[in-house]
Order: C-alpha cells, then sequence, then structure tokens
C-alpha cells in the first residue's frame, strides 16, 4: 500500500463495527466531502466516539492520506442507506472523505488532492475491481 499511496498516515477511529467483513462484501466506492471548515476538525469529528461517524480514507488538502478504519472493517460514513437491492451501504463500501467545503476557504479540489485520490483509488480498484458493482 504504501508504495502506490506514499502520503499514508493512520488515525484510526473507534467508530465502526468490530466484526471484519470478507473481501467479497465490498462492492462500491462512496466519495464524500467534509463541509467543515477545517480538515484537523473534520479527523477530531470522524475519530470521536461520539460522534457516530467515521471513513475508511480520509484527503488532506496536501495530498497526504489518513487511513480512519482499515479497509475489511464496516465504518459508519453512509449512514442508514440502500442502493439498488443492498441495504446498509456501509456494510459494503469504502467510505473516502475530502476535504472540502462549499462555505469555508477549502471551496476546492486541487492538484495535490486528485492526485492522491487518483492513487487511493488505483490502489482499491486493484484490490476490488472484480467485486465491485458499477
Amino acid at each position: 500500500m504504501q508504495k502506490n499511496v506514499e502520503k499514508m498516515s493512520i488515525n484510526y477511529s473507534p467508530n465502526f463495527n468490530l466484526r471484519k467483513r470478507s473481501v467479497s462484501k465490498v462492492k462500491y466506492l462512496i466519495f464524500h466531502y467534509t463541509g467543515m471548515k477545517s480538515e484537523n476538525g473534520a479527523i477530531k469529528k470522524l475519530t470521536n466516539n461520539n460522534s457516530g461517524v467515521s471513513c475508511h480514507y480520509f484527503v488532506r488538502r496536501n495530498g497526504n492520506i489518513v487511513k480512519i478504519v482499515p479497509d475489511l472493517y464496516i465504518a459508519w460514513h453512509a449512514g442508514n442507506s440502500a442502493w439498488m437491492n443492498y441495504r446498509n451501504i456501509n456494510s459494503y463500501s469504502i467510505g473516502i472523505e475530502l476535504d472540502f467545503s462549499y462555505e469555508f476557504k477549502n471551496n476546492s479540489y486541487n492538484y495535490k488532492m486528485i492526485a492522491s485520490l487518483k492513487k487511493l483509488l488505483k490502489y482499491l480498484l486493484i484490490k476490488y475491481s472484480p467485486l465491485l458493482t458499477l
């Protein structure tokens, strides 16, 4: 992983299901934006025991990627959701948060974020592409 996504750090969240899922359960990659004023604030929320939210990866504005929840655990990023025949999308997806907000200074996607996101996606597509639902 480190070779494909060079700038990865870890800041684990307590907000995930304790039971591991099988690799074959991963069907979707879901992109979110934080909508928050700062990336540090967003990471604090994603890793706060009382927030009830998390994701698998967080892409910082400088291109660094923070792993929040390991892939085979169910992160809490999609809420009470469904898509096609799948209920509880969290169980079938990997959540990726981008530091972006329409309301604050972080209101654009810059080159470093997009370049890191592309590397992360390449890694995830190689790992899960036979399983993903398009």
